[in-house]
């Protein structure tokens, strides 16, 4: 529909209306710029804007067009929704039409529909309820039952028609083949939905895409989509594909009258659908009594938005009454009782301008990517992570590339996929280095990659910058979870002269520090005290702090429980590694290395002059098993929400009674307590079989009778 050279220039023409006000003479343009939007999002199913930029160029059209009304022409994208449908499969026309909805961004969008559902309804001072309900992020579906069984099923196509996909569908088992919709006096009924993919399936999805070669999935929507519109029904099946349905779209009688107000208002009409057998949302939902009630439920959703086992981008909110729906009305393209808050964008465009390289605590080479600085969940992104080299081959990743840039909650940004389709030939390949670009030397040196690994490292640092990573990392969480000593506070007594290694974190001037601007004596006092507190840790925290290539804190737990001192080890053989269980060979040889050089044996006994404990606590000490428990020599593993107790606090009652926890499903797995929204591993587990599987109540019970 597009060639390559309109594609280009309709995306820049974005880019520039997304950043200043069009007039009425960019009108035309606008919506040729809408039109390509939608025919990549609905037709390609290859979006090259996050949903946010689509909505503030849409917003300014409507601005000029409510401006201008005697401009408007029939075949704006105002008037009407996308409507090139992928021809593969038939073409059905819905009941009633699959409106879009308005959009809001912050609590006073949400004051103002209050405010116009009241102006609309000519009742003011009334207090109007609503329903709000998750914004999934997938793919919107139209089910249609005659007679209690289900006749078909579409895509919401432009919104008046859609492509039949009934036998996709019926392999969905959160789809009922039939219905009791009898027991309402409902005969025919067109029921609205969104067909989407939980973040756990979508990376077991790629996973096995990438391991067969294919091309991977840029998000779970994409996935969904693509799944619900595959030639081959069990391929939509084995993504996967949840139904989740929320609203009586259309309803009639044997008469052929329309019944679908009957059950007088939205949060009765999708209890109803519970409880005949549809997924819909259960803790997710809510019925408000009022506006500020809806703003707070926003907010709480939108904090914990990445937590939610599915992608949302928003909520919906709807005035609850049918009644007042009725009184609302509806325009062509959107209900008047309903609106979407969308929450801040995870996704954005930008371009990629150049890529710089940052050495970590052993040696690995990182590219990071410089960006045109993008607002990303609140924050501005300008710096990705590239990972590795195969990282940069496998995205074919460009220098002056557009980027689709994601980012979740707290999650470091990534990269999704480059926009080919946008390329002019300018663009230059990124070449990795194949000398250290940190270390400034006559001689340069050469970066080495083990066999195995994806990283490239520089084998011999002189410039200090692994010392300066290794340390940061050693005083983080992660490590020795030395409080109040972050990465500046390194980065700064390293540049002073103060840190050299491991050893000067524990032999400080605090009297000095006392007199550095922002400090003062009591930030200091309490450096001191973190420090000192740090220095009783268990020796399975020293060992992984020591950032010993391979050696992570479940390795280091193993050896930790199996030495008196950390001196010991020594006089350790890789035989002797490898005698614990878990330890393998790789782990025993960089262990080995390390405690067999001097130096590092004398960096220990620094440490340990300087108060650093290196013999075994009471921590590092193996756990005694309860051979007469209820689960002795049982493996059990958690998963889902817990509403009686914590995970951890779990999995201790469960060693107290002779369980070992272990963290994946296997065949070597007895036992699987099941939560509150239990996913993949639930799953893993059925098809197994040999797998006992506990609910929450049934754990409790059990260990209770012991």
């Amino acid at each position: 529909m597009f060639d390559h050279s309109q594609q280009k220039s309709l995306f820049e023409k974005t880019k520039n209306f997304i950043d200043q006000e069009p007039s009425v003479n960019d009108l035309e343009a606008l919506r040729d710029i809408l039109r390509y939007h939608e025919w990549k999002y609905y037709v390609e199913n290859n979006p090259v804007i996050s949903d946010f930029e689509y909505d503030v160029v849409f917003k300014k059209l409507q601005k000029l067009e409510h401006d201008h009304p005697q401009l408007i022409t029939p075949d704006s994208p105002t008037q009407r929704v996308a409507q090139d449908i992928v021809s593969e499969f038939k073409t059905v026309a819905h009941i009633v039409p699959m409106l879009s909805l308005e959009n809001s961004y912050n609590a006073e969008d949400l004051l103002e529909f209050d405010k116009q559902i009241k102006k609309l309804i000519d009742r003011e001072e009334s207090i109007i309820q609503y329903a709000v309900e998750p914004k999934f992020d997938g793919g919107s579906i139209a089910l249609v039952y005659e007679n209690d069984v289900l006749l078909r099923a579409a895509t919401r196509g432009d919104g008046s028609q859609g492509e039949e996909i009934s036998a996709n569908m019926k392999t969905l088992q959160s789809v009922p083949l039939r219905a009791n919709f009898s027991q309402y006096g409902f005969t025919r009924v067109e029921l609205r939905g969104e067909a989407l993919i939980s973040k756990d399936k979508f990376k077991e999805v790629n996973a096995y895409r990438e391991q067969e070669g294919l091309v991977l999935f840029a998000n779970p929507r994409n996935a969904a989509t693509g799944g619900l519109r595959t030639k081959n029904p069990y391929e939509t099946r084995d993504r996967g594909i949840e139904a989740f349905i929320f609203q009586f779209g259309y309803a009639e009688d044997a008469a052929g009258n329309d019944v679908t107000r009957k059950l007088q208002s939205h949060f009765k009409s999708i209890n109803a659908l519970g409880e005949l057998g549809f997924k819909i949302p259960l803790a997710e939902k809510k019925l408000c009594t009022n506006i500020e009630e809806v703003i707070a439920f926003c907010a709480e959703w939108e904090a914990k938005r990445d937590t939610f086992k599915y992608e949302i981008d928003g909520m919906v909110v709807k005035v609850d009454d049918y009644a007042i729906q009725d009184i609302c009305g509806s325009t062509s393209h959107h209900p008047r009782w309903a609106i979407a808050y969308k929450f801040k964008a995870k996704q954005a465009t930008s371009k990629l301008l150049s890529v710089e390289y940052q050495v970590g605590k052993i040696g690995s080479i990182t590219p990071v990517a410089k960006i045109e600085p993008v607002q990303l969940a609140g924050v501005t992104v300008s710096s990705i992570s590239l990972h590795n080299a195969d990282f940069i081959s496998s995205k074919d990743l460009r220098l002056g590339d557009t980027v689709l840039v994601e980012r979740s909650g707290d999650v470091i940004p990534y990269i999704v996929k480059t926009m080919e389709e946008l390329r002019d030939g300018s663009e230059k390949e990124i070449v990795f280095p194949v000398v250290c670009p940190i270390n400034d030397t006559d001689v340069p040196i050469p970066l080495e990659r083990i066999d195995g690994e994806a990283a490239w490292r520089c084998p011999n640092c002189v410039c200090g910058a692994q010392t300066l990573q290794r340390m940061i990392f050693h005083v983080s969480k992660e490590a020795m979870d030395i409080d109040g000593f972050g990465r500046s506070i390194v980065e700064r007594f390293y540049a002073l002269g103060w840190l050299k290694d491991f050893a000067d974190i524990y032999n400080l001037d605090y009297e000095a520090i006392a007199k550095l601007e922002g400090f003062g004596k009591k930030s200091a006092d309490k450096l001191q005290a973190s420090i000192n507190k740090a220095k009783q840790n268990p020796i399975s925290r020293l060992l992984h702090a020591l950032s010993i290539h391979h050696l992570g804190k479940k390795a280091s737990k193993l050896i930790a429980e199996q030495i008196n001192h950390v001196l010991d080890l020594q006089n350790w053989t890789v035989e002797d590694y490898t005698k614990i269980k878990d330890i393998g060979p790789v782990v025993a040889e960089n262990a080995s290395l390390y405690f067999s050089e001097p130096a590092n044996i004398e960096l220990l006994q620094r440490m340990e002059s300087y108060g650093v404990n290196l013999t075994q606590s009471a921590e590092d000490k193996p756990k005694e098993v309860n051979m007469e428990g209820a689960l002795a020599g049982k493996t059990i593993l958690f998963t889902g929400t817990l509403t009686t107790m914590g995970r951890k606090q779990a999995e201790e009652l469960a060693e107290a009674h002779g369980a070992k926890n272990i963290s994946g499903v296997s065949k070597n797995l007895d036992i699987l307590v099941v939560g509150e929204s239990a996913g993949s591993k639930l799953t893993k587990a059925q098809a197994i079989g040999s797998i006992q599987i506990l609910t929450e109540e049934e754990f409790v019970a059990l260990i209770g009778n012991s």
